[in-house]
């Protein structure tokens, strides 16, 4: 099968979907299908243009500078795959960027089947901005641009109701799979654990991901100076970088902020510390959690996302009502303190939570990803009614 793959985020840039873009490319070609990635050029990249990949022009997305949007008219992508010996039998989109809105509309003109995922709950940024009053408009961008594909995967359950309630349509619940070798607890490392000037008795709490608002990594550490107060000995450790980190920086000069970890290193980050705390309510799944339940920690989350669908609460891990203001941060500090207490690294808490995680691994995911591809490229090259172009 050939396809197209359009993403406006991919390796080298480093983030949640564009490393699973990246898993996703590798295991569809390892399977035998042509995969031509089409995203934008990097800075310091060289321009491409082959059956394998099209770098197209892009910018920095304003609120994410270390980002890009991709730009190309649905024309250039036209006469992109008319280059090739034959058109795509299926165009995937990735995100729901000026890029992604071209390649379907592109996709639809030559009748080749579509598919994309939802991965960002985009409009719920707006409110972090203080741009609250475009939701709406940004809801309906992604309605609309979802409405082109003829299958649109979501991560959870939880998702798909939440998308359907909105009016999104074909809506397929495909989730998420962890490296159980990569993030394992035998990754522990004592050496690291000193550097961040931790004992066996002190307990390291750690956040991994994005400094932005959207993130709510100012609640993480909120909770950690509140249970500091409380348990003298606590240490904080922050894997990420963005544009809160200068600001959390100064506001908790406790907290040990190491910025970005990929691989190994990532792994021994998460495997050295005890407790995890994933206080994200914008995240349509979280692939950290995951990680963190593999690396045998003791996870404290909101009840959404990967957290509401692998986390048992109280026995694989600890879990807050999701909510807002005040009783979120409550609620949130409430199910920290319980995973503190059950923190121990031999406890039966955090044995639970690898097992948890061991239970969805990515060979298996990626397989349920191809099959669904499949089925949609089978459905032929006519133009369906709900995907009529205006």
């Amino acid at each position: 099968m050939r396809i197209a793959y359009v993403s406006e985020t991919f390796p080298p840039e480093i983030n949640g979907v564009a490393l699973t873009a990246a898993r996703a490319v590798r295991h569809l070609r390892e399977a035998g299908h042509a995969v031509q990635v089409i995203r934008p050029r990097q800075a310091g990249e060289a321009s491409r243009r082959d059956g394998d990949e099209w770098r197209c022009g892009g910018g920095p997305i304003p609120m994410y500078p270390e980002l890009r949007y991709g730009f190309a008219t649905t024309g250039a992508l036209r006469a992109l795959w008319r280059e090739e010996a034959a058109l795509p039998d299926l165009v995937h989109v990735t995100t729901p960027g000026p890029l992604g809105w071209a390649a379907l509309r592109a996709a639809r003109s030559e009748g080749i089947p579509t598919s994309a995922d939802f991965r960002t709950n985009f409009h719920a940024y707006c409110g972090h901005y203080g741009l609250g009053w475009l939701e709406p408009f940004v809801l309906g961008y992604l309605r609309r641009l979802h409405a082109m594909a003829d299958c649109n995967f979501v991560p959870t359950p939880e998702m798909q109701r939440q998308l359907a309630a909105h009016g999104f349509e074909r809506l397929q619940v495909l989730g998420r799979g962890v490296d159980a070798e990569l993030f394992n607890p035998e990754k522990r490392d004592a050496r690291l654990r000193r550097d961040w000037r931790a004992g066996a008795d002190h307990r390291v709490m750690l956040y991994v991901g994005r400094l932005a608002p959207e993130k709510n990594a100012g609640l993480a550490l909120q909770t950690f100076e509140r249970l500091s107060a409380r348990r003298p000995g606590l240490r904080m450790v922050v894997v990420g970088d963005g544009p809160m980190r200068e600001k959390l920086e100064l506001a908790h000069p406790t907290a040990r902020f190491v910025g970005v970890q990929t691989g190994v290193a990532l792994a021994r980050h998460y495997a050295s510390a005890d407790v995890f705390l994933f206080p994200s309510l914008t995240d349509t799944f979280g692939n950290v959690t995951l990680e963190a339940l593999a690396s045998g920690l003791a996870v404290a989350a909101f009840d959404t996302g990967a957290a509401a669908q692998h986390v048992r609460d109280g026995v694989s891990g600890c879990l807050a009502p999701p909510c807002v203001g005040q009783p979120a941060a409550d609620a949130f500090l409430d199910a920290c303190t319980r995973a503190l207490d059950a923190s121990a690294p031999d406890g039966l808490l955090r044995l639970e939570a690898r097992l948890a995680a061991m239970q969805v691994d990515w060979a298996g995911v990626q397989r349920r990803f191809e099959q669904h591809l499949m089925r949609v490229a089978e459905a032929g090259r006519t133009l369906p009614t709900h995907a009529a172009l205006a």
